[in-house]
């Protein structure tokens, strides 16, 4: 049960619009979010991060990985099984699945691989040059002076 009223923060803040949506995301959707199929994040360098999906009995053509506002969506949908097949026991889940997770700025996928029953997702965080810091060179108060009088 969600009760987190965030209607203040919208009206007390500007500019932070998307910290406010991620929270009203994550509060809402988090609580009957499926756990299917499981998956890894890891950090492989500094501004480098890979996504594993276990999809044991997916083939590639069954499997799609696309961008779409911010968002990496992961979706898996099963043929329909060729030929009569009776199962004694079946174990191995195929249902159709879809997985949302939601990118960080400047956060763009590079690649997506698929073996052995894993699918790996490639991100990478690439900041703009106009957006990383940069050092300002201080004048020493005689050149700034010289500098003016002309």
């Amino acid at each position: 049960m969600r009760t987190f009223d965030l209607a203040p923060l919208y009206r007390a803040t500007v500019g932070f619009d998307q910290i406010a949506d991620l929270m009203d995301r994550v509060l809402t959707n988090d609580v009957g979010q499926s756990t299917y199929p499981p998956y890894n994040i890891e950090k492989t360098a500094d501004d480098a991060y890979r996504i594993s999906i276990a999809v044991a009995g997916f083939s590639d053509n069954e499997l799609n990985v696309e961008v779409r506002e911010q968002s990496l969506v992961v979706s898996g949908r099963k043929a329909e099984d060729e030929g009569e097949r009776t199962f004694l026991h079946r174990g191995i889940a195929t249902r159709a699945f879809e997985r949302k997770f939601q990118l960080a700025d400047h956060v763009h996928v590079t690649g997506a691989a698929h073996e052995n029953g894993m699918l790996h997702i490639d991100l990478k965080r690439e900041v703009p040059e106009a957006l990383k810091p940069r050092r300002i060179e201080i004048a020493g108060t005689s050149k700034a002076i010289e500098g003016t009088v002309n």
